[in-house]
């Protein structure tokens, strides 16, 4: 039976593997394993080990304290507007094309963002 853990974790790899751009097969020769079991991660099927989730947090350019974000208590409710988030087709490829962007320009875009969101 799949954890919930796990499956919060496994939904967290794939959608940052999925916003740089990375497939499958790329974290799997990353991480030095066949992308068959980046699948069994990903939907939860199989539990990540911590060694395994530091390689994948480098991989992917996150601390993997990111993998765990949205988990339970007081974040709860933030976890259901994230996954609401992440579910949008519209909104992964917006967030997707913001991290394609070289990052002084796209801390130029974040602050108008900001400040339009401001004004509205």
């Amino acid at each position: 039976m799949k954890h919930p853990v796990d499956v919060h974790v496994g939904k967290r790899i794939r959608h940052r593997r999925w916003m740089i751009g990375m497939t499958q097969q790329q974290l799997a020769d990353h991480v030095g394993i066949k992308f068959q079991q980046i699948q069994k991660y990903e939907t939860g099927m199989n539990r990540v080990s911590a060694s395994r989730l530091w390689d994948i947090a480098d991989a992917v350019d996150v601390p993997v304290s990111f993998f765990f974000e949205g988990l339970g208590g007081e974040n709860a409710s933030q976890s259901e507007v994230s996954g609401d988030l992440l579910s949008d087709k519209e909104a992964l490829a917006l967030l997707r094309s913001y991290y394609a962007i070289p990052e002084a320009q796209r801390r130029r875009l974040f602050e108008l963002a900001k400040v339009l969101s401001d004004a509205a």
